[in-house]
């Protein structure tokens, strides 16, 4: 019961519980919860000591009676629907049968054991049930730092258990209720949820109530300081005011992929930021507002929620990553959302008819992989049957070997199938990759890399000894300014005559738009060294800033989809048009070559 940081806080729960008789047919009397509050008290002596264990005492009483309570409910068949004061459990439309949150195990937020809960949702299969029970959870958390960070107390209110008619309920297409689907995973992850039962004898925790009030009330009070933001009024376009036009992007500031994240942003707002000290766009600002997912899907979700919920986003712009769009994408086609200039080549962005709300501006991992297949067959003279994939192990890798699979099949003569090795995401674990090439004894001469900057490093750096005449190439997702710094790092042999294939042109080029990207690069963020990942954000933002300029002040998301759809021959001094249609969603089909100089240094290269 004590703080495991050994501090005299002691943590004390107070429980009110009446039985109450059924209806006059109800074979089972239905306990009543009328509340559960779970607080921390500051302070030692006998007093706090004796009311923590008799809280103790009274939350392992709960467990005997949850069959009692299980069967109650099982018997009424009714629906019970779970909301929350300040967090609704509402999950997807369809029945959620069970679900289970675990107490976090960090030591400042578990000085005692808390026990499991799982709730249950049965649907309604009887019309005869003349009322449905609604139970409402209220979980709040007490904390002087953001929900993120570790310290936090934990506050826990279970309000009264009330009948409520299902006219009462949300309906399944409840905008809240949807709004609100992909909230509540973060939070379950977040929250230490205590054991709600159905009754228990708690004569004993009486002494602790009014201490836990204290607790309870300023619990809700500090969750209060942060309500989540209104929607939209009536009428009103999400992300649009008379002053500025508000953008997400979704991409990762942490882990092994984090430069990918942070040159994206730098360079939307680049793009941004220079309309913008001309007067912005039809007398509005352009305002990009991102958030972190960590190149993790199992994040993206809550980070797409977060900017169209917390921070309104008319539409997303840049986001990063094959895997995370196989999330973000269908959240932004549910809600209409424009979806603009992802960096990935990925075909999940690239259908046949394009998705209606989904544009990108750069060539596909198909473009990349078929150009530098047949580099190396025409201009490098190897066989398809010496080329291996290095490739990671998701939907970015799998859309890439794809690619590389289709060029050598469009080769003539009947070559094998292309070997593939590869990598866990945000790994940087190639022992097993290159254990699989050293096994082909020599007989590979190149390797085409779908991979991040450092596992692509990595492997290189394994083994540029073992085959110093490998020819090394990777698509334009590795980070290209990331991958020279790594491998920089190592020495200038393992640097020298690595490929990557570009989706822009060469950034020490002399090429208008180079010349632009620099000088705004230098103005806008001085320090920062230009970089291919920032290029392509810098691009997408001047070619979404020109679409919204020539729709005009009443825009909204057709219109602008409209708009880009009859962009065409948008030149931009890429050394290539920038065209759209209704049938080609894709602006750019051009792939570049580069390679990595002794000094590290990026140098064109012809392709043809």
């Amino acid at each position: 019961m004590r703080s495991t940081q050994g501090n005299p806080s002691v943590y004390a729960t107070s429980l009110s519980i009446q039985k109450t008789s059924g209806e006059p047919n109800d074979p089972i009397a239905l306990p009543k919860v009328t509340q559960l509050t779970l607080g921390r008290m500051d302070g030692g002596g006998e007093e706090a000591e004796q009311a923590a264990d008799d809280s103790e005492d009274a939350i392992a009483g709960l467990d005997l009676h949850l069959d009692e309570a299980a069967k109650a409910l099982e018997a009424l068949n009714d629906s019970i629907a779970l909301s929350a004061r300040e967090q609704r459990l509402v999950g997807h439309r369809d029945v959620v049968k069970e679900a289970e949150f675990k107490a976090p195990s960090d030591a400042n937020t578990s000085p005692f054991e808390r026990p499991r809960i799982t709730l249950r949702r049965w649907r309604n299969r009887s019309a005869a049930v003349g009322f449905a029970i609604l139970v409402a959870v209220a979980a709040t958390v007490a904390v002087n730092t953001p929900i993120s960070d570790a310290p936090r107390d934990l506050a826990l209110a279970l309000i009264p258990v009330a009948t409520a008619s299902p006219a009462d309920q949300p309906a399944a297409g409840d905008d809240e209720a949807e709004a609100s689907r992909g909230n509540w995973s973060d939070r379950a992850a977040q929250l230490a949820t205590p054991a709600i039962a159905s009754s228990a004898d708690v004569a004993a925790v009486g002494t602790a109530t009014a201490a836990v009030a204290t607790q309870a009330s300023s619990v809700a009070q500090a969750n209060a300081t942060s309500p989540a933001p209104a929607p939209a009024a009536a009428g009103a376009i999400r992300g649009l005011s008379d002053k500025e036009i508000r953008f997400g992007l979704v991409a990762p500031f942490s882990g092994a992929s984090k430069e990918l994240g942070h040159q994206m942003k730098i360079g939307i707002e680049t793009a941004f930021d220079q309309v913008d000290e001309t007067g912005g766009v039809n007398g509005r600002q352009l305002r990009l507002n991102a958030a972190d997912d960590g190149y993790e899907p199992t994040r993206t979700a809550d980070a797409m929620q977060q900017l169209y919920d917390k921070d309104q986003a008319f539409g997303f712009i840049g986001n990063v990553g094959t895997p995370t769009a196989a999330v973000a994408l269908p959240f932004a086609l549910d809600h209409r959302l424009l979806f603009f200039g992802a960096f990935t080549g990925g075909n999940i962005l690239r259908r046949d008819p394009p998705d209606r709300y989904v544009f990108n501006y750069r060539a596909s991992y198909a473009e990349e992989t078929d150009a530098v297949v047949r580099y190396l067959v025409k201009v490098r003279r190897i066989q398809p049957r010496q080329i291996l994939v290095f490739a990671q192990q998701d939907a970015y890798g799998d859309s890439g070997y794809s690619g590389v699979a289709k060029a050598v099949r469009a080769l003539p003569g009947n070559n094998p199938d292309v070997v593939r090795v590869g990598y866990k995401r945000n790994t940087v674990d190639v022992q097993d990759a290159v254990a699989q090439l050293r096994a082909y004894k020599g007989q590979i001469k190149a390797v085409v890399m779908v991979a991040s900057y450092r596992a692509a490093a990595k492997f290189i750096e394994k083994t540029r000894d073992l085959y110093p005449d490998l020819i090394y190439t990777n698509v334009s997702f590795v980070g290209s300014t990331a991958l020279a710094d790594e491998l920089s790092l190592l020495g200038s042999r393992y640097a020298a005559g690595v490929i990557v294939t570009q989706v822009v042109p060469a950034v020490n080029s002399y090429a208008s738009v180079i010349l632009k990207y620099k000088a705004a690069l230098a103005k806008y963020f001085p320090g920062e060294t230009p970089d291919y990942v920032s290029l392509e954000g810098y691009i997408d933002g001047c070619i979404l800033a020109e679409a919204v300029r020539r729709v005009g002040a009443q825009i909204d998301t057709e219109k602008l989809v409209d708009e880009i759809e009859h962009m065409h021959d948008f030149d931009m001094g890429l050394g290539t048009p920038v065209t759209f249609s209704p049938n080609d969603h894709q602006g750019s089909h051009k792939v570049w070559g580069t390679q990595l100089d002794e000094k590290g240094q990026y140098q064109a290269i012809d392709l043809q």
